[in-house]
Order: structure tokens, then C-alpha cells, then sequence
């Protein structure tokens, strides 16, 4: 799904100082409040931004954001998706 965002022109400035990419930012915005909200798993953040599991698990923390406590049935469907995923053909 695509989404457009409306940034007045000042603001995507100030956002894009250093070169950043602002779609990237809300990106990682949006997986970050929604895993803390827990409205997203562990593997729905990974997939939105393209991370493995470990990657996603030091994104988190870098933005200071602790992993869910999950139940072991939980645990073990999220490793299987992980799992899937890496086996997909790119």
C-alpha cells in the first residue's frame, strides 16, 4: 500500500537535513509506534522495513524500544514466519 503524506515545505526541509530520506523516516516511524502499541509483530516491522529479525531487534533498541513479551505459542508462529520468509525467493 502506498500512502502520501502532505509536509509543508519548511518542515520537509528541517526532516531531510543531512540528506535523510523523509518517506524512510515516516516509515520507520509508523513500525515503530505501531510494534509499541503492539498493533505490529516483531515480523510485520521487519517486513515493512525490510530487516531481518536481528536487524529489527537492533532497530528497537536503538530508538529505545524494549521487545514484547510473548507468549511461547506466539514465539514459535513468529519464528516460522521469519523462518518462511528467508526461504522465499527474492
Amino acid at each position: 500500500m502506498e500512502v502520501t503524506l502532505h509536509i509543508p515545505d519548511d518542515v520537509a526541509k528541517r526532516l531531510s537535513v543531512g540528506g535523510s530520506d523523509i518517506s524512510r523516516r515516516a516509515v520507520e516511524a509508523l513500525a515503530l509506534q505501531g510494534y509499541r502499541e503492539r498493533t505490529l509483530t516483531l515480523f510485520q516491522v521487519s517486513e515493512m522495513l525490510g530487516f531481518s529479525r536481528v536487524e529489527t531487534e537492533d532497530f528497537l533498541g536503538q530508538h529505545q524500544v524494549p521487545l514484547s513479551e510473548i507468549s511461547e505459542a506466539d514465539l514459535d508462529r513468529e519464528a516460522a514466519l521469519f523462518e518462511a520468509a528467508v526461504r522465499r525467493p527474492r
